[in-house]
C-alpha cells in the first residue's frame, strides 16, 4: 500500500512523528512471553526486514527448540519517531517493515536465524518484495555487536553466490542493507519502533487476512563451515540440523499454510 518510491526519504524531509510509543499487548499472542523489555540478560536481539512483516514475524516465532523468546513487528531503519502504519507506508519516514527477534543463543544460533531470513525471501529485489513495492518493504539486517555484523555480512556474501549459481533471484546481487543499530540510536532515537498492536502476531489472530508477499527462492544458504569467519565457528555453530531444513525450510506460501505454534523438532 502507499509508497512505491525507490528512493529513501532524507532525514530533513521525513515526517515529524511523535514522542509517544505505540501501545502493544503485555504478552506475545503465541509464545506468552513479554512483548517489551528489559529482557533477561542471557537473551540477545536481532532485527530483520524481508517484506511484509506479518509473514516475516510468523516465520521467526515458529523456529523450534524454545530459542525464540519473543518477536514483534515494527518499523526499522528510518528517521520518524513512533511512526504510524500509514506514515510508514507513505514512504515519508524512511523505515522498512521489520521484525525484532529476542532469542536465547544457548537454544538457537544466530546462524539459524540468518539462514531462515535469507531463505525466506528474495533479497535481490531492491525496494520491495513480491507484490509489495516501495522503500518500506526493502530487505535489511540491523545488528547490535561486531559478531553479528560479521555473521550478517559473511552470510550475505555466501548467499549471493548461491543465488547466482542457481540462477535465482529477480536481481543479480543482494540488495539487503546491513547497518548497525547504533547508527539510528542517537539523540533519543531508536532503530526499531513497535507497530500498532493489531499488527503484532497478526497471522495468528482470528479473522486475519492470510497474506504474505515473501518470495523464497528455494536456494539453501551454503554450509556454515564454508562462510563463517575464522574463530567464530564453535560459538555460532547452528543448532538446527540439515534434516530440519529439508523438512521445514522456507518454501513459497509456507508461512500462510503453517500452524501458528512453533515447529516441533525433532518430530
Amino acid at each position: 500500500m502507499g509508497n512505491v518510491s525507490s528512493e529513501i526519504v532524507s532525514r530533513s524531509e521525513a515526517a515529524k512523528g511523535r514522542p509517544t510509543p505505540m501501545k502493544v499487548s503485555d504478552k506475545h499472542y503465541v509464545l506468552g512471553n513479554p512483548m517489551e523489555g528489559p529482557w533477561p540478560s542471557h537473551l540477545e536481539k536481532i532485527i530483520f526486514a524481508n517484506g511484509c512483516f506479518w509473514g516475516s514475524e510468523k516465520g521467526a516465532w515458529r523456529l523450534p527448540g524454545g530459542g525464540i523468546y519473543s518477536t514483534a513487528v515494527g518499523y526499522a531503519g528510518g528517521y520518524t519517531p513512533n511512526p504510524t502504519y500509514e506514515e510508514a507506508c507513505s514512504g515519508r519516514t524512511g523505515h522498512t517493515e521489520a521484525v525484532q527477534v529476542i532469542y536465547d543463543p544457548a537454544k538457537i544460533s544466530l546462524t539459524d536465524i540468518l539462514r531462515w531470513f535469507w531463505e525466506s525471501h528474495d533479497p535481490t529485489q531492491g525496494m520491495g518484495q513480491g507484490n509489495d513495492r516501495g522503500t518500506q518493504y526493502r530487505s535489511g539486517l540491523y545488528y547490535f555487536d561486531d559478531d553479528q555484523r560479521k555473521l550478517c555480512e559473511a552470510s550475505k556474501k555466501s548467499y549471493e553466490k548461491a543465488l547466482k549459481k542457481a540462477g535465482k533471484g529477480m536481481g543479480d546481487k543482494i540488495t539487503t542493507e546491513i547497518v548497525a543499530a547504533s547508527e539510528f540510536e542517537k539523540e533519543g532515537a531508536k532503530v526499531f519502533y513497535y507497530a500498532e498492536d493489531y499488527h503484532q502476531q497478526y497471522l495468528a489472530k482470528p479473522k486475519a487476512r492470510p497474506y504474505c508477499s515473501a518470495q523464497p527462492q528455494s536456494v539453501s544458504l551454503p554450509p556454515y563451515e564454508e562462510w563463517t569467519p575464522k574463530g567464530m565457528e564453535e560459538k555460532y555453530a547452528p543448532k538446527l540440523p540439515e534434516a530440519f531444513w529439508e523438512e521445514h525450510g522456507p518454501k513459497p506460501h509456507c508461512v500462510i499454510r503453517s500452524p501458528n505454534e512453533p515447529i516441533a523438532w525433532p518430530n
